[in-house]
């Protein structure tokens, strides 16, 4: 995922954020947490001694049963780490920082097919009903913005004939790689206006 973190550092900067407040090292991508001291974030911005930005971008190939579950109770759980945190006031912001969450899924039979649902005791909500894994994430992305544990999700998925290419498709266009870049973008123009 190298190639995305440089992709949106570089948006970063091309918005006018210098490049000394866009922080992608291991050393410097740590941000304080409220369940836990810290959590490390792929992409951090921090721009006057201001949080701006975190962004945390993860893949997928293979094992979807057991990757599936761990990767949504991740977000979730970082998410609630991160902004219960902003809200006690440990990562001062001039405006409401930017946190996105961004996938690439491998596009193989076993994220495609159809899962069953297992219901000993309740019925499942029913948008959960005749699913795959693509398109259970394409529901969890889009409740995540629902419910605004994060400002915007990205979902992508390409095969693994597709390394050459880099030929790619986005399940649902509201989840695009466009409209993240263009929301994560505008974060960053609005923070700039505000810091200076």
């Amino acid at each position: 995922m190298d190639g995305f973190v440089d992709l949106f550092a570089s948006l970063a900067m091309r918005c006018g954020m210098p490049a000394g407040s866009v922080f992608r090292t291991k050393a410097d991508l740590p941000l304080p947490g409220f369940f836990r001291a810290t959590k490390e974030w792929d992409l951090v911005i921090v721009h006057k001694a201001q949080f701006v930005a975190a962004l945390e971008l993860k893949s997928q190939v293979g094992s979807f049963g057991n990757n599936f579950n761990n990767r949504t109770e991740e977000a979730m759980g970082s998410a609630l780490d991160l902004w219960t945190c902003y809200r006690e006031g440990g990562l001062p912001a001039a405006n409401q920082p930017f946190l996105g969450w961004f996938m690439l899924l491998e596009d193989a039979p076993g994220s495609q097919r159809p899962l069953r649902v297992q219901e000993p005791h309740f019925l499942v909500l029913s948008e959960f009903y005749d699913t795959s894994y693509a398109d259970r994430y394409v529901l969890f992305c889009k409740k995540l913005t629902l419910e605004r544990h994060y400002t915007a999700t990205c979902l992508a998925l390409t095969s693994r004939a597709s390394i050459r290419s880099g030929a790619y498709k986005e399940p649902d266009e509201s989840l695009s790689i466009r409209r993240f870049a263009a929301a994560y973008a505008e974060h960053v123009r609005a923070s700039l206006a505000i810091l200076g």
